[in-house]
């Protein structure tokens, strides 16, 4: 079966400005894919092309195997955008703007109230069945464009910054909704900057950086990897003078000491395999140690780590064409 989502080689040009650089990845059915990047990254402009909004330059984006350029139509049948932002009519209510969108779907009759009415009790709607949709909150007004995208019942949803601008409340309430479409097998691809949340919700995560993907995989992953030095930080804790633990970092080559904790330190190994060897020197040089473990870093950390690697420019090698150094005089 094919991927719900397939993305090989896109390009988009605006004018010298490459906002997608060459990217591919594939999202399968029934996953939930998080999307990252800085602003101006190319995580909007990637979504539109996939929303059939906007045109590749080169390249090429399938929804369950049919293409965007060719067949918008049909691509649009299939998914529900979710914008980062959304315009509503001024004097329609809640109701009157679900309806509205039922009829531009082509539903008629029963078909269309009953529709509108499961949409509005997924969404926790009903009780703004009412309410004009230009005078809602942040939170109310996500939850309409939510319902809005699901109208059609889409296999596939595509959601720009759906957090964005929520208090704690609404978030949460946004993201149970989103985790029970995911249980009912949709795919959701959905961009954040909240990045912890993202790690909750979604099965795999897509990092983009001036318009080149530079991570697809799970959170977890991110988490139990290096730091961009290269190494990976444990909290260690010592009975005694915390200060023993420094001194002894100083002597040891497979450490660094990072900073000073109550009881210890937090400190760098640079390679997960010298772990337990650095646990027994500590040990029979004699500190009392009584806590090691590994730190996980949070998703906001790997996301810097990550950007740091790829904005680094590497060290040049000596030219070979540079000048001997000048002897010193006789």
């Amino acid at each position: 079966m094919s991927n719900a989502i397939a993305v090989k080689n896109l390009y988009r040009y605006f004018g010298p400005l490459k906002a997608v650089d060459g990217i591919s990845f594939d999202v399968p059915h029934g996953s939930v894919c998080g999307f990252v990047g800085a602003n101006g990254a190319g995580k909007t402009t990637t979504m539109r092309i996939m929303a059939t909004l906007d045109y590749p330059t080169m390249g090429n984006v399938e929804i369950c195997g049919i293409n965007v350029v060719n067949f918008p139509a049909k691509v649009r049948s299939l998914i529900g955008w979710m914008p980062d932002h959304f315009g509503n009519y001024e004097h329609m209510t809640v109701l009157e703007y679900l309806d509205f969108y039922a009829r531009a779907l082509g539903y008629t009759g029963k078909e269309r109230m009953m529709r509108v009415q499961e949409v509005m009790e997924f969404a926790d709607l009903i009780p703004l069945a009412d309410r004009l949709s230009n005078k809602l909150s942040k939170g109310m007004t996500q939850r309409l464009c939510l319902g809005r995208s699901l109208i059609h019942d889409p296999q596939i949803l595509i959601m720009d910054e759906p957090a964005a601008g929520l208090d704690p409340k609404a978030r949460v309430e946004l993201k149970h909704l989103i985790r029970i479409l995911a249980d009912e097998g949709k795919t959701i691809f959905i961009s954040s900057h909240i990045l912890s949340e993202l790690g909750e919700m979604c099965d795999s995560l897509l990092f983009i950086n001036n318009g080149r993907i530079v991570h697809h995989g799970d959170a977890e992953s991110l988490k139990h990897g290096t730091d961009h030095q290269g190494g990976y930080f444990f909290d260690v804790q010592v009975l005694g003078n915390p200060q023993a633990l420094s001194d002894w970092t100083v002597t040891n080559p497979y450490t660094e000491f990072i900073e000073s904790r109550k009881q210890g330190g937090r400190i760098r190994i640079e390679s997960i395999d010298t772990a337990g060897r650095v646990l027994t020197s500590m040990i029979k040089d004699g500190l009392q140690v009584v806590e090691f473990h590994k730190e996980q870093r949070n998703l906001e950390d790997a996301f810097i780590d990550m950007l740091d690697k790829v904005n680094t420019p590497p060290e040049m090698p000596p030219s070979s064409n540079a000048m001997p150094p000048t002897p010193p005089s006789q």
